[in-house]
Formats: C-alpha cells, sequence, structure tokens
C-alpha cells in the first residue's frame, strides 16, 4: 500500500500535530484515506473491525480498555467509535504519560456525546479529512499555493497554466475524490466506487449510524433532491416537498433525523452564510448552502456521466463550485481554513469568504467559464466596497479582505486591472 500511496495535504498537519498532543483523532467521510493515511504515521496498529478478532476486542474494551491500547507509538485505532470507551481511556492514557504523539484515532461517523465522560480538549486533537483534492489526485499542476497567496500579495501568478481540459475537469468531478477510484483501471471500475458507496450509505449506513432503522429509498430521494438543489440556498421545505412527492407521510422530525444520520456519515456538507455585521441583520441571507463532502455524490445521486454533462455545463457549473469548495477546504486546512458564503436581500452574492483562524481572510467566485467572470469581478468589487466603507466608519472590527479571486476551470491564471486574481482550478495547491 505504500508503494501506491498518495501524499496528502493533512500528512504534513497530522505529523506536526503529533509532536505537539498526546492524540490525534481523524474523522470524515467512509472510503476518503483516513486509515491509510493513518497508517504511514503509526507503529502499530488495531482495527476493530477486523472480523476475525472484533469480538474479542469489543468484550475486552468492556471489561479492560487499557489493554487494547497496548503497543508501539503512535498507535492507530480504527473505527474507534465501535468502542466509544477507548475515547475516555486513551484521554486517561494520554494524562497519565504526559507524552506526546501516543495515538491516532479514526473513524466515519461521530459519536454520540453521551457515551464518552470527557470531551478530550487539550489531549485529543480533531482533525477533518476531505476526499482528494485535484491536487492529491495529480490532476492540478499545484503551481499557485492558496497559502502562498494569503502570504504575499505579490506571489507571482502571471501567465501560469492549467493542464486539466473541461472533459478531464467534468471526469474529475463526476469520478470523485475517492483514493481507491484512482487504481481502478477503467473508467467504469472508477466510477463504481462512488455509485458503491452511495448504494452503502442508502441501504446500511443510514441506520447503523445510530441504530435507527431508515428506509433506503427515502434516504436515497433525499441526496436526489439535494443533488437537484446543490450549491443553492434551497430550503429544508423544498427538499421536503420533493420527498413527500414519493412519501408522502414523512414529517419534519424524521426528516431531520435522515438529515443528522447524513451529517453524522459526513455525506452532506453544507456551507453556512457569513454575516459581518454589514447591513442590518434583517438583510443577510442565513440559510447554508446545500452541498456534499464530495461532488460525485450529487453526480450519483442523479444517474449523471461526463458525457451528459459535457452538454449541461450548466448544471456542472453547480457541481463545479462544490468541488472548489472541496479543493479549497482542503488547501486552507494547514492554516485554519474554513468557508462560507455572503447572500444579502440587496442581491449582493459571493460564492465563497475562506476565512484563516488569525482572522484574515480572502472573496472568492467561482466561475466555469470565461463568461461569468466580469459578474463575478463586479460582485467581488461590490462587496470589498462595501467592507472596506464599514471598517473606514469604525462599524466593522474586521481587516480587509487579504485579496479577491475568481477560480475557473480555464486555462491561463492572471491578475486583473481591478486586482482580481483568476486562478484556474487546475493550478491550486
Amino acid at each position: 500500500m505504500k508503494n501506491t500511496y498518495l501524499k496528502r495535504v493533512i500528512d504534513d498537519v497530522l505529523e506536526e500535530r503529533l509532536e505537539m498532543i498526546g492524540a490525534i483523532v481523524i474523522v470524515g467521510p467512509k472510503w476518503c484515506g483516513k486509515t491509510t493515511t493513518a497508517e504511514q504515521h503509526a507503529n502499530s496498529v488495531l482495527k476493530l473491525q477486523d472480523p476475525d478478532k472484533s469480538k474479542s476486542y469489543l468484550e475486552l474494551a468492556e471489561i479492560k480498555p487499557s489493554a487494547l491500547l497496548k503497543g508501539e507509538s503512535p498507535k492507530l485505532i480504527d473505527e474507534w467509535q465501535m468502542a466509544p470507551v477507548l475515547w475516555d481511556a486513551v484521554r486517561n492514557s494520554v494524562d497519565s504519560s504526559n507524552k506526546y504523539g501516543l495515538y491516532i484515532l479514526t473513524g466515519s461517523t461521530t459519536v454520540d456525546e453521551k457515551k464518552i465522560m470527557h470531551s478530550g480538549t487539550g489531549r485529543i486533537h480533531r482533525l477533518t479529512m476531505k476526499t482528494m483534492s485535484l491536487f492529491e489526485s495529480k490532476e492540478s499542476n499545484g503551481k499557485i499555493s492558496i497559502i502562498d497567496l494569503f502570504n504575499s500579495s505579490d506571489t507571482d501568478i502571471e501567465g501560469i497554466k492549467s493542464d486539466l481540459s473541461i472533459e478531464k475537469l467534468i471526469f474529475a468531478g463526476c469520478r470523485g475524490g475517492w483514493p481507491d477510484s484512482l487504481h481502478k483501471k477503467t473508467k467504469k471500475a472508477q466510477f463504481f466506487v462512488v455509485n458503491n458507496y452511495l448504494d452503502n450509505i442508502c441501504e446500511s449506513d443510514a441506520s447503523t449510524v445510530d441504530g435507527v432503522k431508515r428506509d433506503p429509498q427515502r434516504v436515497k430521494t433525499i441526496l436526489q433532491s439535494y443533488a437537484r438543489n446543490i450549491s443553492t440556498n434551497a430550503s429544508d421545505k423544498t427538499i421536503i416537498n420533493d420527498v413527500q412527492a414519493n412519501f408522502t407521510n414523512i414529517s419534519q422530525p424524521t426528516y431531520y433525523s435522515y438529515i443528522d444520520a447524513l451529517k453524522r456519515l459526513f455525506v452532506i456538507n453544507n456551507v453556512p452564510a457569513w454575516n459581518p455585521n454589514i447591513r442590518s441583520a434583517t438583510a443577510i441571507r442565513s440559510s447554508s448552502k446545500k452541498g456534499f463532502i464530495d461532488p460525485s455524490i450529487a453526480v450519483a445521486s442523479l444517474g449523471l456521466t461526463p458525457e451528459t454533462l459535457l452538454y449541461d455545463l450548466n448544471t456542472f457549473g453547480f457541481i463545479f463550485e462544490n468541488l472548489c469548495i472541496r479543493d479549497l477546504s482542503v488547501y486552507s486546512s494547514p492554516i485554519g481554513g474554513t468557508i462560507s458564503y455572503y447572500r444579502d436581500r440587496h442581491g449582493l452574492e459571493v460564492d465563497c469568504v475562506l476565512h484563516l483562524k488569525d482572522g484574515r481572510y480572502a472573496l472568492i467566485e467561482f466561475k466555469l467559464g470565461g463568461n461569468g467572470i466580469e459578474k463575478g469581478a463586479k460582485n467581488l468589487i461590490k462587496l470589498d466596497t462595501l467592507i472596506k466603507k464599514h471598517i473606514r466608519e469604525d462599524k466593522l472590527n474586521i481587516k480587509e479582505p487579504s485579496f479577491l479571486a475568481i477560480v475557473t476551470g480555464g486555462e491561463l491564471a492572471y491578475t486583473r486591472k481591478d486586482g482580481i486574481k483568476i486562478l484556474p482550478v487546475g493550478v491550486l495547491r
């Protein structure tokens, strides 16, 4: 496995954190590569899902959980949530030893906090892993670093070219960033990975995540409606109406139970609204944008193909936005990046506000083709002007944006006369 391992952005973050804290927990969707990545850094491994040993492991966890922690550090405990008592055992071990880099925990679902005694704050650090970005899958050449753009306004981007054609970009969005898909020999086999993932979510995982039986067809219908409304502010009522067209008896509490399960499985990844108090709170749109952890989930849910999307670029534009958000989340993760969007009732909207923990942020639009660049630039300048006006008037206690950018599906990177950076997604890292 190590011979075919493709380095992930999270590798350097994980290595750094292991020198700072006693234990790391890596969370994220199934099949995104958590275990494989953790194995690159572990010196011993405990896999609770091992069919030959799982029963014995779980029994021992109930009797003497500390016995499962023995082994050379860092010790990987895979799918630890199967025995939640191990969380407190790890926390206690870290407290007792006062050492760093002892454990790496991985899991594909969140755990009911009632099943653990302590939060682990200061002892266990949480890292969220996404599916692979285009740079990690070797489809972006990575010649422009998002982190460099934050650190230096003089970063030279002029004339840097992407090697990613529109056909290759669509294919990458449809296939998704699932590590296993990259090793398949045929396109059919590559697409099988996300379709198999989707079937597992609908048929079993949505129920096993918390032990509540859920109808696979309802799960599928909710995902289809989410996919139809990807990268939009569609309300939950819109999704519920879609579901009720097929299941008239679904109630709001039942619907939210399904949504909670999909969030716990890291399938849904909504984008929250940003409210910098530029205008009155009543003027700010606060609903989240619908999204997935990986754009391929939307494609598979709707039964789309690269061939159909090549002739429906309007639909792919929404999927492209989801892909860009995934990639920017990955690239900015070493410096604490989070993503929101801005939209108000006056009609002003910006697709992405990329925030860093130190208070810096960038305003970013996503435009698949060149036709939307002028509109995107207009929105960025309007919001930038509004922010700076309120800062000057002492009505807003934030920094000015570090940079303004439009991420495109095009070929050439350059800086416009108004200072806005045009960044092909195929050159980013």
